[in-house]
């Protein structure tokens, strides 16, 4: 009797551990042949902080707010380089012009939900003019992103608060980045499966520069949900246009690189564009209602662009063309990893109206990619 329910506690377990929230490299799955960070986050990228507020209230508040800040000064007097990539276009990504035109950024990078993109930019205002040195600034540049939470959230509600978004900025910090449901992945769908906030990065060799760049991704899109190459969401029978037609293939993805490679704006915009890669290796279509977007910033503390300019030219090194493909894989496999983390971390979630979303049924993945032995058994 005392061999046999130790054995069903075993088994028990087992199936806790399938079940239980895990990052792809802890199955263990190795995404794409460059070397993880330490942490495999955005915030291995030195100064980058991470911070989320996470709103689940009653049976139909299920949304959120991300920061991402390039450093932990004034980033207002302290601008980085920066470059944004348009993916697919149906979404509001709030500040993204003046980025292409001037090459840099100039507040935290805020994430939320698509109906509270004013409330956002109104708190980063107030959060940016209130700033010290800040006092003589008379317009401010502020960057948020969306995606369409609506299925999981009363998104018509605009339950996100300035003081929400405030908190996400203040509580920004180095070290491990909460993924998942939290902040503004708290609502999201990504193929079909609950997603979320998911993050990764890559560290080059000496050789090829040491630089080190990490990603962080809001998924919230459709497609054919494919892992190293394998089309799960086809073994899965669940994917977009399935004879079942159960997914909706709209609804954004945006995702966040930094590095501390020295790029400037046209590099930066390169690399982004490397970025949606990552996302089509994952299985992402850029449907027609996804807004696909790629923000893409440098920390190297040389390219940093002063508020007032007290000399008549600035000198920058800057990385060369010809030693730009090591970061172009490098974002394309952090990418890809960093979405889906967001669904190996993500949590099943019932929100607005009852409705359900499941997360990634981990067991019948992992089984089968033991099957076509991308796994060991």
């Amino acid at each position: 009797m005392k061999n046999y329910v130790l054995l069903t506690s075993l088994v028990f377990l087992m199936l806790n551990t399938l079940n239980a929230q895990q990052r792809v490299e802890e199955i263990p799955l190795k995404i794409g042949v460059m070397e993880r960070g330490e942490l495999n986050a955005i915030t291995d990228v030195e100064g980058v902080k991470v911070g989320h507020t996470t709103l689940v209230k009653g049976d139909s508040v299920r949304t959120g707010v991300t920061a991402i800040l390039p450093h932990g000064g004034n980033i207002f007097q302290q601008k980085v380089p920066a470059a944004v990539f348009v993916g697919n276009g149906f979404g509001k990504l709030a500040g993204s012009t003046q980025i292409n035109e001037l090459g840099n950024l100039e507040t935290p990078v805020i994430l939320t939900n698509t109906l509270n993109v004013p409330t956002a930019m109104d708190a980063v205002i107030k959060y940016t003019l209130n700033q010290p040195k800040n006092e003589d600034v008379r317009s401010v540049n502020v960057v948020v992103g969306e995606t369409n939470d609506g299925y999981l959230n009363n998104i018509r509600g605009q339950h996100v608060t300035n003081a929400d978004v405030i908190s996400a900025i203040q509580n920004a910090k180095i070290g491990k980045v909460a993924e998942g449901n939290v902040g503004a992945g708290t609502g999201t769908v990504a193929f079909g499966y609950k997603g979320g906030i998911g993050s990764a990065s890559r560290k080059l060799p000496e050789s090829l520069g040491g630089y080190t760049l990490g990603v962080l991704a809001q998924s919230n899109f459709g497609g054919v949900l494919q892992i190293a190459g394998v089309p799960v969401g086809q073994k899965l029978g669940n994917y977009s246009f399935s004879n079942n037609l159960q997914n909706n293939v709209d609804g954004s993805c945006m995702m966040v690189v930094a590095t501390d490679a020295p790029l400037n704006n046209r590099n930066l915009e390169r690399l982004a564009k490397r970025a949606f890669l990552g996302l089509a290796k994952t299985g992402g279509i850029a449907s027609n209602g996804s807004g696909d977007y790629v923000i893409a910033f440098s920390t190297a503390k040389g390219m940093r662009i002063p508020y007032k300019i007290e000399t008549k030219t600035l000198t920058q090194e800057v990385v060369p063309n010809d030693l730009m493909s090591p970061l172009f894989m490098a974002v394309i496999e952090a990418t890809e990893e960093a979405i889906l983390n967001s669904l190996f971390m993500a949590e099943t979630t019932t929100g607005f109206k009852g409705r359900t979303i499941k997360a990634l049924p981990k067991e019948e993945v992992l089984q089968y990619l033991k099957e076509v032995g991308i796994l060991d058994e």
